[in-house]
């Protein structure tokens, strides 16, 4: 059976597409134009990749504004595409010389002025979806949650989520909101397999909300890394290949995320359209037990208990 192309991230509430359009990389390797950026969301849009994840430091503070002025060139394309951001670090960079050093911040105030910051450089008038990007030690649970209320009683932000939470980070903010948050965004893959033994994904299944996944190819070691168990990973992910028809071990590895019951949402960081067509036949795939369990085999170098 075929993976569902959207996903609700909690009961009746946002439905994002089941792949997510990662624009962490939008300006790593050159300067694109705003007509190079519309072609990348269009043909991102045209694969389903309708939901495209932002934060306000990336790019050091500069993504959010090149990917609006893609977006600008697309007309009538914002009301079919969901935006999501991120706030709550705080670099130390030229674009934000007030930062003597890295920190969190987690204030309302700041959330406002974030929130604010990102929808004039995204040019629209509301985020679909809004996420604290890390864990503040220093976050009043009471004042983020009331920067939420405001933002979505005012229409500025649809829902409302985590990124990097634990568990119990995770429940001390929602104790305090009157809606649900709705995600968290963690990093989970063949390489990195912690949430399926620390409690997050079990967390995900107990409350029914879809967890979105950052760096699901393993922040491209899965390719280039020479330890051992990226070794033994490759060459499983190449078997299990070879066994579905797929030319691509990232097809598979992102299918193997897709096959968990607690229905992750991939972002995918690649800015290549090919590379994007190629990781969307992961949607066509259902990885059986004994192949995911072999995957994960490799990854953890033994058989499981």
């Amino acid at each position: 059976m075929a993976t569902p192309k959207r996903i609700e991230l909690v009961a009746g509430g946002l439905s994002l597409s089941r792949l997510v359009f990662g624009a962490w990389r939008l300006l790593d390797r050159q300067n694109p134009g705003a007509e190079e950026v519309a072609r990348l969301i269009d043909a991102a849009i045209d694969l389903g990749l309708t939901s495209f994840d932002h934060a306000d430091i990336y790019g050091g503070y500069a993504v959010e504004e090149a990917f609006g002025a893609g977006l600008a060139r697309l007309k009538g394309r914002r009301a079919g595409i969901e935006l999501i951001s991120k706030c709550g670090i705080m670099l130390a960079s030229p674009n934000r010389p007030q930062n003597r050093l890295k920190h969190y911040d987690t204030c309302a105030a700041h959330i406002g002025a974030s929130v604010e910051r990102s929808l004039k450089n995204l040019g629209t008038d509301y985020l679909d979806l809004l996420l604290i990007h890390r864990p503040d030690p220093l976050m009043d649970a009471d004042d983020t949650a009331r920067a939420f209320e405001r933002l979505v009683a005012a229409g500025k932000v649809r829902a409302v989520g985590v990124s990097n939470f634990t568990p119990a980070q995770f429940d001390l903010l929602a104790s305090r909101l009157p809606f649900p948050l709705v995600t968290n965004q963690i990093e989970h893959s063949v390489l990195e397999t912690s949430a399926l033994t620390d409690g997050r994904l079990d967390h995900a299944q107990r409350l029914r909300y879809a967890p979105m996944i950052w760096s699901p190819l393993g922040g491209g070691s899965l390719f280039t890394g020479e330890g051992a168990r990226e070794q033994r990973v490759r060459a499983t992910l190449s078997a299990v290949a070879a066994e579905a028809g797929v030319a691509d071990i990232s097809t598979i590895a992102i299918a193997w995320l897709l096959r968990h019951p607690a229905r992750l949402l991939p972002v995918l960081g690649t800015m290549k359209p090919e590379r994007l067509a190629g990781l969307v036949k992961a949607l066509d795939l259902e990885l059986d037990r004994q192949q995911w369990f072999a995957i994960l085999e490799a990854s953890e170098g033994q058989a499981v208990p």
